[in-house]
């Protein structure tokens, strides 16, 4: 994924650009990068890799040399940024969020005028923000060139771009992700968590429509292009991915969740599905409140039997290689023996990808003396790896866990039958939760339907991207 931070003020900005962007560590891993302009040193931009160290620690020693108005940040789980950039325009710096599908077809389609040149990283591919740069480059003037380079990419981008004049903010085509915009006396910030700049005392002034493009001064904020009419933001934002106390299109995270694990346990209730088990407990952290909203609505006891272990690796999804992550993730769950042994224990997570760190929780679980361990998902079955974002991206759709299960079951013509595998009402979706039980060590599995999601949000469904459960758009 990643996340970006914009701060256009009257007075210095790099200490509320620096908090704004640290805000959003939670978002990425792979690196982090500070731009911003002061009207006599001109640009200064830093980039570190935070793979192995938080953002924080590695810009901290920047700031006394960094001095501006207007900044732009951003946390990035794919390319260095941000960008400064040469141009007919000028210069500008510009930083990205999303996915470029179609990215080696754009390369090629631009080398084809001749004379025209990208610097590829190491592995040979071309860094994406430098790409919708190019695409931007090529019209004669920036809004024209954002509003082309967003018809050009198959997939999803939001950008933030710096220049002398203020911060040019541009949601997605589709609205996939949020873009806020804070007030404050001194001037004004742009967000991808609104909790961000509620914490260095904005308040929340404007929440961009999908496709609009505004231009941020210290003075005020002004639409360059208008909204479209469609958006698909993304669901994971309140299941997953959203800081707790965010809001976006008015809808809090946390009390999305609450709403979502209530409602799960409203249908286990329903149906007659609801296991005898001693406690609810959520898988940490973004499974805990799910859990408690399940609890709280079944009447079972809520607990905590594990807890994770965060001062020395704060986050989930570091580091890069998937072994060393898989013995952190292990290494990181601390038992409550009291709460486990001998006990009968449900557990609710954000959903079930891969599974791999899942299974291994479940061995610990068990290794650690429980009884029975029953999950619960907060969301579907996941059947498509998603391509407007990172989450659930992989190498193939086979390598999420609901996936390969229906291929060991039937094979390619399981594929065709997704739809009622995604249902646990039907014989196809009954056989995949006895074969993810016997694969994965649970004593019974179940997964929040999508009407019951959506029924959460609480929002248009049509204005909901759900392509990761229903691979349609």
């Amino acid at each position: 994924m990643g996340g970006f931070f914009g701060v256009s003020s009257h007075s210095d900005c790099v200490l509320d650009l620096f908090f704004g962007v640290d805000y959003h560590s939670h978002l990425g891993t792979r690196c982090g990068g500070m731009a911003l302009y002061d009207g006599d040193r001109g640009f200064q931009r830093q980039i570190h890799d935070i793979e192995n160290s938080p953002f924080r620690t590695k810009f901290e020693d920047d700031l006394v040399d960094f001095r501006g108005n207007l900044g732009i940040g951003c946390i990035s789980d794919i390319d260095p940024q941000p960008l400064l950039v040469r141009s007919h325009f000028g210069m500008y710096a510009i930083t990205t969020v999303g996915i470029i599908n179609n990215a080696e077809a754009l390369v090629e389609e631009y080398f084809s005028d001749h004379g025209h040149q990208f610097i590829a990283m190491a592995n040979g591919k071309i860094n994406s923000s430098e790409l919708v740069a190019a695409l931007i480059n090529r019209k004669e003037d920036m809004v024209s060139g954002i509003r082309y380079a967003q018809d050009a990419i198959d997939g999803s981008m939001t950008m933030l771009l710096l220049t002398p004049q203020g911060i040019i903010a541009a949601r997605d085509r589709m609205g996939r992700l949020p873009v806020h915009i804070g007030r404050r006396a001194d001037g004004f910030s742009i967000s991808f968590e609104s909790f961000a700049y509620h914490k260095l005392g904005y308040e929340d002034a404007y929440e961009l429509g999908p496709a609009e493009i505004v231009r941020v001064t210290p003075d005020g904020y002004e639409t360059l292009a208008p909204a479209s009419g469609k958006m698909r933001i993304c669901a994971f934002l309140w299941t997953y991915y959203g800081y707790p106390n965010s809001n976006y299109e008015g809808v809090n995270v946390e009390v999305m969740r609450y709403r979502n694990g209530a409602i799960l346990a409203r249908r286990e209730l329903l149906h007659g599905t609801l296991p005898d088990v001693d406690s609810v407990a959520g898988v940490p952290d973004s499974g805990t409140p799910h859990a408690i909203g399940y609890a709280n609505s079944c009447g079972i006891p809520f607990a905590r039997p594990f807890v994770k272990y965060t001062p020395t690796w704060p986050r989930s999804f570091m580091p890069a290689n998937q072994s060393v992550r898989n013995q952190v993730a292990k290494m990181k769950q601390i038992p409550v023996p009291e709460l486990i042994e001998g006990k009968k224990l449900l557990f609710v997570d954000d959903s079930i990808v891969r599974g791999t760190q899942l299974r291994e929780t479940v061995e610990f679980l068990y290794s650690s003396g429980a009884a029975e361990v029953h999950m619960r998902s907060a969301c579907p079955p996941i059947m498509f790896s998603c391509k407007y974002l990172n989450f659930s991206r992989g190498n193939s759709d086979m390598d999420l866990l609901a996936r390969r299960v229906v291929q060991e079951l039937e094979g390619s013509e399981g594929h065709e039958h997704l739809e009622e595998y995604a249902d646990s009402s039907t014989e196809r979706g009954q056989n995949l939760l006895g074969a993810i039980c016997r694969k994965m060590g649970f004593e019974s599995l179940g997964y929040q339907s999508l009407d019951g999601l959506l029924e959460a949000i609480g929002i248009e469904r049509d204005k909901i991207c759900t392509y990761c459960w229903t691979g349609r758009e």
